[in-house]
């Protein structure tokens, strides 16, 4: 099967355009077959909380892989410059900014030329509040069309838009190096996004964009099944984490309720280590059990 649309005649009538056809098509073979032991994961929103322990565990837990890690400063980010200085080889950092799409088409071009492929893509970015710009609301009448939109871009059209540019390292990548069968996308959402578990209301642009994410996901992950491409989708709830996230709110949580990043994400890589292709478009909370939608 032809790789480029080059005519027959073409083809046969020119040698050097012959020769760069194959040429071509040897480079992009070449990348496409790379396999690298232990897998290639890329974690987007790594700068700090749960993002950044996806990155420190997945380097740890074993000696092998390949972990890519985004944030819009890495300058910035110093426990991700720590944990390059201790994994060299082994840790990737490049420049995203969610709400910019240049700089995720940038990101997944620079992943397609070193690495060729990804087995493992994280969205672990999102917003909750920010001071004098975006608080949950708890009453219909602090709702803000600005912090409707702001939500919706960060927890819900950033991730699909990394899930559109990194699909095609994905489908090459599959669970080719790790002992997965696939290649698995995980988002991050929040069990506030459930609407069958929707009993105290507020919060509204945080909960709508959390259940416009799962409904993207879930749309995404049965496009993916039609195709019979080798890459799931999860949601991931990953409980009330110790995070700057939750700090202005963690009063109310009852004991034992609130966990460290530690436990979160040790849970949470339990559960996309032992993913299978029959998880596709399913929501799960830390301890495994799934979620209403």
């Amino acid at each position: 099967m032809l790789l480029f649309p080059v005519s027959q005649r073409a083809f046969m009538a020119t040698p050097a355009l012959a020769f760069r056809f194959i040429r071509r098509a040897a480079a992009f073979s070449s990348s496409a077959s790379v396999k690298w032991e232990g897998g290639v994961s890329l974690v987007q929103g790594a700068s700090r909380g749960i993002g950044l322990e996806f990155v420190k565990q997945l380097l740890e837990r074993n000696d092998k892989g390949q972990v890519i890690a985004t944030c819009r400063n890495p300058n910035g980010a110093t426990g991700l410059l720590d944990l390059k200085n201790k994994f060299a080889e082994r840790l990737d950092i490049l420049q995203l900014d969610l709400t910019v799409e240049s700089t995720i088409e940038a990101s997944a071009k620079s992943i397609r030329e070193r690495y060729g492929s990804l087995n493992l893509l994280i969205n672990a970015s999102g917003i909750l509040s920010i001071p004098n710009v975006l608080q949950p609301e708890t009453t219909l009448n602090k709702v803000e069309k600005s912090s409707l939109m702001l939500a919706y871009e960060v927890n819900a059209v950033g991730p699909i838009l990394m899930i559109k540019h990194m699909w095609p390292l994905l489908k090459v990548g599959g669970g080719i190096g790790t002992e997965r069968d696939v290649a698995v996308v995980v988002s991050l959402s929040a069990r506030v996004g459930s609407i069958g578990d929707n009993r105290l209301g507020g919060w509204h642009a945080y909960r709508a964009s959390k259940t416009a994410l799962n409904q993207l996901t879930k749309t995404v992950s049965v496009e993916f099944a039609r195709k019979k491409d080798p890459v799931i989708c999860i949601l991931l709830h990953p409980g009330t984490v110790d995070t700057d996230l939750s700090r202005p709110f963690q009063r109310n949580v009852p004991e034992g309720k609130l966990f460290t990043k530690e436990f979160s994400v040790q849970k949470l890589l339990n559960i996309i280590n032992n993913a299978k292709s029959h998880d596709n478009g399913k929501f799960f909370a830390w301890d495994g059990q799934e979620i209403p939608w």
